[in-house]
């Protein structure tokens, strides 16, 4: 698959993000019409050692694809180890976290650690690129904070090693979160290389993903904590950016009865004392600006069983319709 073949039938992208972007979230947003899906990051030594969890995050079901499967580490030997099992459980594309701020992530020279050390970041694509049949993508931030923004020499170095295509969050590891996307940062990466540049950060409504893409000429908008609770994002800015029609947001019971869908199929696929633990954040997401929905999620959080969260949902919807 030609990376720049799918950005330009559908540039939506779902980021990588860990303990959201599971199998159960990402055929949702496939239904709403995400272009391109990505995995939770998995841990190179997690998967040469065989880990349970890392199995499940590369659990990938025909309908998923093109899908790529972002991995993360410090040790180039180790990234070369893994390309292989990686492409036999599925991926399309196999993309290198290097903007990851957790400190759990980065205290270990993985993640946004790897900007600071361009000589290793390019030691660990030259590996992956080289054990690859699929093609290689890299996530990175615009530098480790603002008096080390790396982000135009970064992917100069990433384009020259071979890589297919470049995702950039326009925030420093040190902003985390907080503060503005920088996009310009994005635009400026976008005009040194000449491999699909996709563009993350600060985008929540499908008028976002439109004045990301215009305003920076990039090939692709990846959408993280706009599509917490929110799938609608994916089908909303499609229909934005193919037809200029802003449809609706979604109804109360339509929020609802996908919580709900969504509910049944993670305990179907996790079991239900995990598949209901790991919901509750998912469920607050998709309730989130609801009258009492404070409330709602208080009571939740303190059920274990699927009937009665079922119930509690079912009776809040009545409430409210």
């Amino acid at each position: 698959m030609e990376i720049k073949d799918i950005l330009k039938e559908n540039p939506l992208v779902l980021a990588p993000m860990a303990g959201v972007t599971d199998k159960t979230f990402r055929q949702i947003v496939k239904k709403h019409n995400c272009g391109l899906l990505y995995t939770e990051m998995v841990s190179t030594k997690g998967l040469i050692f065989g880990t349970e969890r890392t199995g499940e995050i590369i659990d990938i079901t025909d309908d998923q694809h093109p899908i790529t499967v972002q991995i993360f580490g410090n040790n180039p030997e180790e990234f070369g180890k893994v390309v292989d099992y990686v492409q036999q459980k599925g991926a399309d594309f196999i993309d290198i976290n290097m903007g990851c701020p957790a400190p759990k992530i980065v205290k270990n020279g993985e993640g946004a650690a790897l900007l600071k050390d361009i000589t290793k970041g390019r030691a660990i694509i030259r590996e992956v690129v080289r054990n690859s049949s699929v093609p290689v993508t890299v996530k990175i931030r615009k530098g480790w904070d603002d008096s080390s923004i790396v982000a135009v020499e970064y992917a100069q170095m990433v384009e020259s090693e071979g890589v297919s295509a470049i995702a950039i969050h326009g925030r420093t590891r040190e902003q985390f979160y907080s503060g503005k996307g920088d996009w310009d940062i994005i635009k400026k990466v976008r005009e040194a290389v000449s491999i699909p540049v996709i563009g993350n950060g600060d985008v929540f409504t499908p008028e976002d993903a439109k004045k990301m893409l215009d305003y920076t000429k990039c090939h692709g908008v990846m959408i993280g904590r706009g599509a917490m609770g929110n799938p609608w994002i994916f089908s909303r800015t499609y229909q934005y950016l193919t037809t200029g029609i802003l449809t609706k947001e979604p109804s109360v019971e339509d929020k609802i009865e996908t919580a709900l869908y969504h509910l049944r199929e993670h305990v179907k696929y996790k079991g239900e004392y995990l598949g209901i633990r790991q919901m509750r954040k998912h469920l607050a997401w998709y309730l989130k600006g609801l009258p009492k929905a404070s409330e709602i999620r208080n009571i939740i959080n303190t059920l274990d069983t699927l009937d009665k969260v079922e119930e509690t949902l079912l009776q809040y919807k009545l409430e409210l319709i």
